[in-house]
């Protein structure tokens, strides 16, 4: 069974019925369905028309279910004619399934939930294990962002940066259990870029492209964080670095710079760099320039103050980290990391150990710890 081809097909599948008359939940519902029964048939009996059986069986099931709903008797009437077998048109209605699944009135984690579901293809137990929650509450968070977009129909375009907000928030999870969704927003991100004719469209591509080359790196083979001035770069994929970088020029060179591409851009320096001792951080600090100017985001700012400790020295970076609210996410490890650069061991080491009890996740609670224990023996070795 071709779990990928289904998966590539569900988006399509799922447009087709809304366009015939259903709305997105029965349609989500029935396309569900449909995919089961493939997994069953298929093995002994695969179409020769993938998508068109896929939508034939989606159709029958979606009217199976609204013959048994009286509510539904009305949507029945005006649809009780089947369509016809036969090659399901090729046309990709993707775009606007995103539109739908990154719609303004659902709250960020529904809408990642319902892009993986609808676009992505994956099934509810699938999404539940990446983001660590029970498959009840999963499927609950699934059916009510289902129910709040079940009148929206296809007649009007979305918001392309809603829906980039939402694949890079599905980029950040990363890697849980069996589903990579790193891999998967990378996937969606392409197939995005190539329906879309829109440069932040391919910025974040690039973006993701340069941050997914050098996952390899990232950790050692105890599952320990690899900071990036410590990563072996020949472990990084080279081949993804050229992609990243050849789709950002293309995106630069149109003149409509947004944050993405930005971001990007200061990913290619990090990936150009041969040696972390030959990053070209000044040039990293015009970049952090340029992405404040479009954001005016703190966090921006907090990673411009690392930039500037780089170029300009430890002092001006906690200079810059000076203006800064200190209850920013990683403040008090930046803080740390660059009291360190200064020759303030004591205070760095304090700051190491605070900001591990502040940390996100386990990995990076231990990293920081055992920077703090570092400095520590370090401490009491000294003469």
């Amino acid at each position: 069974m071709d779990e990928a081809l289904l998966r590539s097909l569900t988006p399509d599948v799922i447009t087709a019925l809304v366009r015939r008359g259903a709305d997105f939940a029965a349609a989500e519902d029935a396309v569900q369905d449909a995919l089961v029964e493939a997994v069953r048939v298929w093995p002994a009996d695969r179409p020769r028309d993938a998508k068109g059986w896929l939508v034939t069986v989606a159709w029958r099931k979606f009217l199976d279910a609204a013959r048994s709903d009286a509510a539904r008797r009305r949507r029945e009437d005006r649809a009780e004619e089947e369509p016809p077998p036969g090659p399901a048109p090729a046309v990709d209605d993707t775009l606007q399934l995103y539109f739908l699944c990154a719609h303004p009135s659902l709250t960020p984690a529904s809408a990642v939930a319902l892009t993986l579901r609808a676009v992505g293809g994956l099934t509810t137990r699938q999404i539940a294990r990446a983001y660590l929650v029970p498959e009840p509450t999963m499927a609950q968070r699934i059916s009510r962002a289902k129910r709040t977009v079940a009148g929206a129909r296809f007649d009007r375009p979305g918001d392309v940066a809603t829906v980039l907000r939402v694949l890079y928030l599905v980029f950040n999870e990363g890697y849980s259990g069996e589903v990579d969704l790193a891999a998967e927003a990378v996937r969606l991100t392409r197939q995005l870029a190539a329906a879309v004719d829109h440069p932040e469209a391919a910025g974040l591509l690039a973006l993701m492209l340069l941050h997914h080359a050098r996952r390899a790196a990232r950790t050692a083979a105890d599952g320990s964080l690899v900071p990036l001035a410590e990563q072996d770069r020949g472990r990084w994929d080279t081949a993804l670095i050229a992609e990243g970088v050849g789709i950002l020029q293309s995106a630069l060179a149109r003149d409509r710079l947004g944050e993405f591409q930005a971001q990007a851009a200061i990913a290619a320096l990090h990936a150009d760099a041969p040696t972390a001792e030959e990053t070209d951080w000044a040039q990293i600090v015009e970049w952090y320039d340029e992405l404040a100017r479009l954001t005016d985001s703190p966090i921006v700012r907090l990673n411009r103050a690392v930039a500037v400790g780089e170029a300009d020295g430890p002092r001006a970076g906690l200079a810059a980290l000076a203006g800064l609210d200190a209850s920013l996410p990683r403040h008090t490890a930046v803080a740390a990391y660059l009291h360190e650069r200064d020759g303030d061991t004591a205070t760095a080491a304090r700051l190491y150990a605070e900001a591990a009890h502040k940390a996100p996740n386990l990995a990076e609670r231990d990293h920081l710890t055992r920077q703090a224990a570092r400095l520590n023996r370090a401490g009491r070795t000294r003469p």
